[in-house]
């Protein structure tokens, strides 16, 4: 393997490898372990409250003297709509009775994008995590300054070549470039953009020949072949999400991890009807439905993820999971179960038996 880019090496990491975080699934334990083996280790907190972020922060810290990554969502504040949200949900009223309860009668935005949180910018310059990324766009450029000021590294998500040249000149360090085939949501800066669907190898190509910054492939890479053929199109390392999901670390449950380990991880398909957002999961019948014909838009993110979340939870009782956020990249199949930091060095060992080199010590 070529040498370390200084992003890597600055961090005093060994490997170029982020563990992606993960909403609801990255866990403090999960993050350590991949930092401990060498790796970048990642929450994130988008989906949490200041409080809930800073205990899941101070808990990963008591277990790595490493850093962390830690990742925020800076969507625009949802655009609230009642007849929208209204002919959605009457639109599930179907799925709800077949869960056996009656259909909200209005929604929530569950939660608050960073752009908007100051509490959560205090709380962040105070932890002083290791690196801070950014999904969905980029914070104000005050904020910016002062991770920079702090000494805080940042890298935000681009999935075409506009967005990486904004995040460029936004003055961040690292550029996530988010293919297709990634699980979870799309990372794009305007959800109502034309999305060219690329592919991670050709936004790493796109991005590495026309942005100076470092590039971090993410999106089907599974295992060392694909991680090294990310580095081998330009990448200064890979960032894996799918690939941790099954490792007795993360907060996966019991339904999730037999998903994975079924026939169906072989089928994902990106949909906006859990959350209001493109993303891409395993196919369930959620996703059938708001995919079928005449199905009237979502409500918008996260407004729509109250409604999906409320209907999970009461299908889940009966053990029904068919209403799932069942996050899953195209590369699901190739997925092994391992303790993380096994499967940081399994990677590392695939890299290196490539590349004919001995794994650092």
């Amino acid at each position: 393997m070529a040498a370390l880019h200084p992003f890597f090496t600055q961090l005093g990491l060994r490997h170029p490898l982020i563990a992606a975080p993960m909403a609801a699934f990255s866990t403090p334990t999960m993050a350590a372990a991949v930092t401990n083996a060498g790796a970048l280790g990642s929450l994130a907190i988008g989906a949490a409250t200041v409080a809930q972020s800073r205990q899941m922060i101070e808990e990963t810290q008591a277990l790595t003297a490493g850093p962390i990554n830690v990742n925020v969502f800076c969507h625009p504040p949802a655009r609230r709509d009642a007849q929208r949200e209204a002919a959605w949900l009457a639109y599930l009223a179907p799925l709800f009775a077949q869960a056996g309860i009656v259909p909200p009668t209005a929604l929530d935005e569950i939660y608050q994008t960073f752009i908007e949180d100051e509490q959560a910018f205090r709380m962040l310059l105070d932890l002083h995590p290791a690196v801070v990324s950014f999904h969905f766009g980029l914070p104000r450029a005050e904020w910016l300054a002062a991770f920079r000021a702090a000494g805080i590294r940042t890298m935000a998500t681009a999935t075409n070549l506009d967005e990486g040249r904004r995040i460029e000149q936004a003055g961040i360090d690292a550029i996530v470039a988010q293919g297709v085939e990634a699980g979870g949501h799309r990372g794009m800066f305007d959800p109502a953009a034309p999305d060219e669907l690329l592919s991670t190898s050709v936004l790493v190509r796109l991005l590495a020949k026309h942005v100076q910054l470092p590039v971090i492939a993410a999106g089907g890479i599974m295992d060392g072949a694909s991680i090294q053929a990310a580095l081998d199109l330009g990448a200064a390392g890979a960032q894996l999400g799918t690939a941790f999901l099954l490792c007795p670390e993360s907060a996966a449950n019991a339904g999730y991890r037999a998903m994975l380990q079924s026939d169906r991880a072989g089928a994902t398909r990106l949909t906006a009807a859990i959350s209001g957002r493109l993303a891409r999961g395993m196919v369930n019948q959620l996703i059938v439905h708001g995919a079928a014909n005449g199905a009237p838009p979502p409500a918008d993110y996260p407004v729509a993820y109250d409604a999906g979340k409320q209907l999970h939870a009461a299908a889940s009782k009966a053990g029904n999971h068919e209403f799932a956020a069942h996050w899953a990249g195209q590369g699901a199949p190739l997925i092994r179960a391992m303790p993380a930091a096994d499967l940081v060095r399994v990677l590392m060992d695939e890299v290196n038996a490539i590349t004919g080199t001995l794994p650092p010590r």
